[in-house]
């Protein structure tokens, strides 16, 4: 499974190549063009942290993570081995539904081993001005995240997700990042988003938008879920709680993966096997880690 395109940030070609990986692997990516090194995705290796998310090793960085690793999430794909010879993911059409495309292409192979979950067991908070985000103990995996610009298109927008039964799939993958065409020169003079076009983002004006037609009424705000699904991957486990975010940004997401890694008490890892018959997750626990055929 490959893909070639551009980065959002620095505008730099990139191929793109996902393979197969055992079970136990989690998610690496691999710089081909610097002879194979490997980073894995977790939050140890979280870098700087602005308009995307990147990891560092070593002092090699991997940028622009989230797309793809929020479709891993949605997909259910535990074990990759992702291989690019630049520094920066290709943008494709600024969503993860390429990468959604990609996988169901190839297909999904179960392995032999039971899936390991952070299961929350205590609350987390954390607030910054007008910005918050919390963690609470749940038997699922949910989201809820509501954002608000002064923006007549925007305003505020909320939005919740199970991520069971394909909502991730149908309601999430083909929301496309975006941003405000009067912030492009500054954001450009600051090296960013070089490789933006009206292929890969939505680009508002400060009364409309340069390339409809939106794909939901509230693109922006489920495009906000995406990038945090993506970036609490970094987790390295799949999540059973219940995640709030309102104004938050990739900068709190990976904040609330640092603090919830450093807190044992906060969580307990366990297997699908040893909770509720009830729950609606339970048929996937005779199959449940993932990698590509």
């Amino acid at each position: 499974m490959s893909c070639h395109g551009i980065g959002l940030h620095s505008g730099a070609s990139v191929h793109l190549q996902i393979l197969p990986a055992p079970a136990n692997t989690g998610i690496i990516f691999r710089r081909v063009d610097l002879d194979g090194f490997e980073i894995e995705a977790v939050g140890k290796n979280v870098a700087r942290v602005s308009y995307a998310t990147s990891l560092i090793k070593k002092g090699v960085l991997i940028s622009t993570t989230e797309h793809l690793l929020s479709a891993f999430v949605g997909m259910g794909i535990d074990n990759a081995i992702v291989e690019l010879d630049n520094l920066e993911l290709p943008i494709l059409d600024g969503s993860a539904r390429p990468f959604i495309e990609l996988i169901k292409k190839v297909g999904i192979r179960k392995q032999r081993r039971q899936r390991t979950y952070l299961k929350i067991l205590r609350p987390l908070e954390m607030r910054e001005a007008s910005k918050f985000i919390g963690i609470y103990p749940a038997q699922t995996y949910s989201v809820a995240y509501t954002i608000n610009f002064p923006h007549p298109l925007i305003g505020r927008e909320s939005f919740s997700l199970e991520l069971t039964n394909g909502e991730y799939v149908s309601n999430i993958a083909s929301a496309r990042t975006f941003g405000f065409l009067h912030e492009a020169e500054a954001m450009r003079q600051q090296g960013l988003i070089r490789g933006a076009s009206r292929e890969n983002a939505l680009v508002l004006t400060r009364e409309g938008l340069e390339n409809p037609p939106l794909r939901f009424a509230d693109e922006f705000v489920r495009h906000k879920i995406l990038d945090l699904i993506g970036d609490l991957a970094l987790i390295g486990r799949r999540i059973l709680g219940r995640v709030v975010a309102d104004r938050a940004g990739h900068a709190m997401h990976t904040a609330l993966v640092s603090r919830l890694l450093r807190d044992r008490t906060l969580w307990e890892e366990t297997t699908l096997s040893e909770r509720e018959p009830e729950t609606h997750t339970l048929e996937a626990a005779h199959s449940v880690a993932h990698l590509f055929d």
